[in-house]
């Protein structure tokens, strides 16, 4: 018998008060899907939010903002507070919700992507071979996208979470380093 074969993406994004989770789950069409139940713990956190149906019927695509999430309680809906760069432990199952079921660590690192983002914005790069300065900047910003790479990896893939931090905290470390004006 053919089995389901669940599945998330939690996909990097630039909005700093949407946690997007997609089901990427490939279902048996014979088997008839219940009580699919997502949850998700934010960094800090040790209870998860936990959504159930419909809103995660297969197929779903949910933005999660801190109201969803339970760290915002007012103003929802007209507010929209950041959510925290760091680690999402996301799990998603159905029944047997014990035994049919995926888990992930995502690392959300939206914040920093922001303020890299913004040094590339206030870089004068030209279509030409630029200046040492900017030469030695950019280099500088490609090391540090390779060091938040890194830390998706080691957090996502390489299941090290607290290397993975490291790494991210390093990154935002040089970043700040750039931005600062009275260093």
């Amino acid at each position: 018998m053919a089995h389901s074969s669940l599945s998330l993406e939690a996909p990097d994004t630039l909005n700093k008060c949407i946690l997007r989770i997609v089901d990427t789950s490939v279902y048996n069409p014979q088997t008839k899907v219940s009580c699919p139940t997502l949850q998700v713990t934010l960094p800090g956190f040790s209870i998860p939010a936990v959504f159930e149906e419909p809103i995660t019927n297969p197929g779903f695509m949910l933005n999660l903002t801190a109201c969803d999430l339970g760290v915002q309680t007012v103003s929802c809906g007209t507010v929209f507070n950041d959510l925290p760069d760091g680690i999402y432990i996301i799990r998603y199952s159905n029944t047997p919700n014990d035994l049919v079921y995926v888990d992930y660590n995502h690392l959300r690192i939206t914040k920093a992507l922001d303020k890299y983002n913004a040094i590339l914005c206030d870089l004068d790069i030209a279509a030409c071979d630029p200046p040492e300065i900017v030469k030695r900047k950019m280099e500088r910003l490609t090391m540090i996208r390779m060091y938040l790479d890194a830390a998706k990896a080691q957090v996502e893939v390489c299941h090290r979470p607290a290397k993975g931090m490291e790494l991210y905290n390093y990154a935002v470390k040089l970043l700040d380093k750039m931005t600062c004006t009275t260093c």
